[in-house]
């Protein structure tokens, strides 16, 4: 929540916009339905997203789902587990509704439309299992270092978010976002229980048939680039309260792709 007891994220409606040239996917995604979550919906939602589902599950949450095409992919091999995406692009929130429908999982998983600088809106504490961050903006220029999730501001949100014993799993072709994460959970109640810097030579931190590799991802491997995997788990302790943030309705930013 902000300073002033509202929700972090305010996002336009329509008809905030002064032209009538509003962008097509901001229509169509506050059209479709189910699977996609409005933003308006997704705050009403906090600390009970058991009853969007229908079903008390354990409730995985990927922050940048980018086209879908992982979110769908779990969601199908998983649907024992709620999914839920976050990403704040409108097209890319229609396109991740359409991967969902198309791959039958509507039941299990659903795409919200929301700012990853500003989910304490909507979670509870604890009341996310496990975290998927994959390829995050890398934010290049010095001048836009501080937007980069992997930092110590958005590991206090995990800390916050994600139960003890959850695990978090990020991969990227960005190397400082490796950095990043691992320098900004010192003094947290996060730690990472595996790292690996080239994921095509040395394997995933994790299972690798409980993976989705995503067509984003695949173009490093074909180039023979490395993409850089972690895995780290929510340890026991307090985690730091909510900074004061003012409310705000960003421009769109999230993932560099799927």
């Amino acid at each position: 929540m902000s300073m002033d007891g509202g929700p972090r994220f305010r996002p336009k409606r329509p008809e905030d916009y002064w032209s009538q040239d509003v962008n097509p996917y901001m229509l169509s995604h506050r059209s479709m339905g189910r699977p996609v979550v409005t933003a308006e919906e997704a705050q009403r939602l906090r600390g009970r997203w058991q009853d969007e589902f229908g079903r008390s599950a354990p409730l995985h949450v990927e922050v940048g789902a980018g086209n879908g095409f992982h979110l769908a992919g779990m969601a199908s091999r998983h649907p024992g587990r709620n999914w839920l995406g976050i990403e704040i692009r409108f097209k890319r929130v229609v396109m991740c509704a359409k991967k969902i429908a198309k791959a039958g999982v509507s039941a299990n998983a659903r795409i919200a439309r929301y700012d990853a600088w500003a989910l304490d809106d909507l979670f509870a504490p604890g009341e996310i299992d496990s975290l998927y961050v994959f390829h995050p903006d890398p934010w290049s220029r010095r001048k836009h270092r501080e937007k980069r999730l992997m930092s110590g501001p958005w590991a206090g949100w995990i800390c916050r978010a994600v139960r003890p014993g959850g695990q978090i799993r990020i991969k990227t072709d960005h190397l400082p976002h490796i950095h990043g994460f691992e320098s900004g959970i010192s003094g947290l109640p996060l730690r990472v229980l595996d790292r690996r810097d080239d994921v095509r030579a040395n394997g995933y931190p994790w299972p690798t048939d409980d993976d989705v590799i995503t067509n984003y991802e695949s173009k490093f491997h074909k180039r023979g680039e490395p993409v850089y995997a972690l895995l780290a788990e929510r340890c026991a302790g307090d985690a730091p309260p909510p900074p004061p943030v003012v409310a705000y309705c960003p421009s769109a930013s999230g993932t560099s792709g799927d």
